[in-house]
Parts: C-alpha cells; structure tokens; sequence
C-alpha cells in the first residue's frame, strides 16, 4: 500500500490530477490512477475531486494506493545465475525476455517467482512490498544483467542507501546508433511518463531529476559502443536518455532504435558493472559480467564490417 502526502508547488499549477500522478507515480497506470481518484483513494485538501481536477498551488494531495498486494505469486523453480551471496544479500544476473518483479498482468517467470522459490519471503527483505521482495532495483524485461537482491530489511535499507548516495556504481554497455565527436558526456534532463503513451517515458521539465554519464568504447561506420553510469534509476532512463539525445539503443522499437541486421531480444543493453559495500562488511565487492550474447553478436558484425 502506497500512503502518500504531496503539497502541490507553482510549477504544477493548472495540471490535471490524473496526469500529475501518472508522471510522480511511475509503478502505476493512469487507468488505476484515474480509478483511485473515482473511488476516492485519491483526495485534494480532504475532498474527492475528479481525475480532470486542475491543481492549484499548495493544493494538498492525499494518496492512499493500493500496489496489487493482493496478487498471489506463485515461487517457480526457475534458474538463478548468482554471481554473488552471503547472508545478507545477493547479486544475480538476470536474463533477457525476464520481468524483475511481478505485474498485475503478469504474475509468473519473473526474477521474483524464481526467488520466493529458493529463499521464500521469510528469507527476503519486505521493504518494497509482498510484489518486490528483496528487490532493491529493477532491470527493464529485455535488458540483461547485474542486480543486488536483499534478505533482510537491514541490508535493504543500507544497500538502498548506498545506490541514493551513488556509492554503490552501476555500469552498462549499449550499442546505440551514430556517432560521437566526444569521448565523454553526461546527459542531465528530467524524465516522467510520457503524456499520452502509458508504456513510454520522456524527457520532460515536469520530471525527476536524472542524470546519465556514457563513455565511448569503440566506435564504428555508423554505430558506437557506450559504457553508461547511472547517477538516478528512472524507468527507462537510459533508453530515454539515449534516444533524446539522437542516438538510441540498436533494435530498441519503443525509443526508436535503428533495426540491425541481426537477432536481439529487443534493446542491445546489458547492466554488466556493479561495485558495492556488502551489509555489515568492509571491504568493496566489483562484479563485472561478460558480454551478452546479443552485444557479442552485434559487436562482431559490426567489426566484420569495418
């Protein structure tokens, strides 16, 4: 269940309720949101208002959300590439065409249903709720790669914290299209779900902050090699990011990827990096993946070509 208490500032004067809440709230669907309000699971200054209510400045905004605890999850003998563990916590490298967490839509073959069924909820953190147990971070359903997954509410809420303060890195490779004049660069703009496609997210000035620093690696005719670091975790924020820039991620339909003459589970994106202090250790734990198949297959036909 999501509580929540917002006091509406100037900039998001004259916006509607149901759009407002659809670009802060990024775990729900307008749809939902608009159905909350209708039930009155959503009141301005203690009111039930409409979803096409305009806000006004230092309205206040009560949410009370429900997140689908309901939905039962099913723990599913699935495969677990753990590249990391102790007692506290655990790193796995989760696959391509594989969701982290569960959804309303779909409940089954995710990170999530493979590890209620080797650790079950007593021995996952509950932080983020019964659909996220341990989850600390998210990988979209087609990129693959390193994610940390917490046993207990202590190592969540430290590893958690270490990721805000941007101790813990994250680091990624892309192929994206084009070329780059500079070796380095960072992307700063705020991103928020996208005003009219649900499933889509953009650069907005009405967004969260976020901010993505990407290294060229090698470059190509008409293609480059990115190493990306996170500093925020939006929703598809280096997509997003990538693709408001000119050079979207290869075989990326959503954000306008370049189709490349060979099979990809979609986006060629892998999270490939992960530095961290374990719970209750000293010394930092680097993790680093080789390339996935997709970004193998991709990188040799483009240095075929060269």
């Amino acid at each position: 269940m999501l509580r929540k208490t917002i006091c509406i500032e100037i900039c998001n004067q004259g916006k509607r309720l149901d759009l407002y809440l659809a670009q802060i709230l990024e775990d729900f669907s307008r749809s939902k949101i608009q159905k909350a309000v209708k039930n009155g699971d959503i009141k301005i200054n203690g009111k039930t208002q409409k979803a096409s209510y305009l806000l006004a400045e230092n309205d206040i905004v009560e949410i009370s959300l429900s997140d689908d605890e309901e939905i039962l999850i099913k723990p599913q003998n699935l495969p677990l590439d753990i590249r990391y563990e102790d007692e506290n916590m655990l790193v796995v490298n989760k696959p391509k065409n594989m969701l982290t967490h569960p959804t309303s839509k779909e409940t089954e073959n995710t990170l999530v249903n493979a590890l209620l069924y080797k650790y079950g909820y007593d021995g996952l953190s509950d932080v983020n709720g019964n659909l996220r147990p341990g989850i600390l971070h998210r990988l979209d359903r087609n990129t693959s790669g390193l994610l940390m997954v917490a046993k207990n509410n202590d190592a969540h809420n430290y590893l958690a914290e270490q990721i805000k303060t941007k101790t813990a890195v994250r680091k990624y490779l892309a192929v994206v299209s084009g070329n780059f004049n500079e070796d380095t660069g960072t992307i700063d703009e705020p991103i928020a779900r996208h005003p009219s496609k649900c499933e889509k997210f953009s650069v907005s000035e009405d967004g969260k902050p976020s901010v993505t620093h990407y290294k060229v690696l090698e470059r190509f005719n008409r293609y480059t090699l990115l190493e990306l670091q996170l500093e925020t975790g939006r929703t598809h924020q280096i997509r997003v990011h990538l693709s408001y820039i000119g050079h979207p991620i290869v075989n990326d339909s959503l954000y306008g990827g370049e189709k490349i003459k060979v099979k990809t589970t979609e986006q060629v994106l892998q999270a490939y990096k992960l530095s961290f202090i374990p719970f209750k250790k000293s010394e930092r734990v680097d993790i680093e993946l080789t390339m996935d198949n997709d970004i193998t297959r991709v990188l040799n036909k483009l240095r075929n070509e060269k």
